[in-house]
């Protein structure tokens, strides 16, 4: 029961694709946490450049290890913003235990994308609610879906 009111309440925090004023504050807060090793230790914070404004937008993320390699997926999915940034760019900053690490990333469009989906979804319960997938599916139900959710590669 209390899964299904968190599940609803992180739809509603994101309704649109676009983060409500509690989920931004929630999310700089964990930002800040996260780039300073307070967290998990696959939480890092990711500065991308806006693509019009050229300002600095940080936001928390999920680094996903996966055969020897790291990964980001955006758990909103293709219109998220930040992934029109980093198409754009390519280039962003990881925080990560009061670390700064200049970073090129690329989408990644490759057969191992089922596999990080899933590993993304174990190590990232707040992105949960927004897949149509449970985290434990076989991973050809993931493979139904890897075109809804981009997934950058650490070059």
């Amino acid at each position: 029961m209390l899964r299904e009111v968190f599940s609803a309440y992180q739809r509603w925090n994101y309704r649109g694709g676009r983060p409500s004023w509690s989920a931004r504050i929630s999310n700089r807060l964990s930002a800040i946490a996260f780039a300073a090793g307070i967290g998990p230790g696959q939480a890092a914070t990711l500065e991308v450049r806006g693509r019009k404004s050229g300002r600095t937008i940080s936001f928390p993320i999920v680094v996903v290890d996966h055969d020897g390699e790291r990964y980001v997926v955006a758990m909103l999915g293709q219109k998220t913003n930040w992934v029109h940034n980093l198409r754009a760019d390519g280039h962003a900053v990881l925080l990560t235990r009061r670390r700064r690490e200049n970073v090129s990333l690329v989408e990644d469009f490759s057969e191992k994308r089922p596999a990080i989906l899933r590993r993304y979804l174990e190590l990232a319960p707040g992105a949960r609610p927004f897949f149509p997938v449970d985290r434990r599916a076989p991973l050809e139900d993931f493979a139904r879906i890897v075109d809804d959710y981009p997934v950058f590669r650490f070059a």
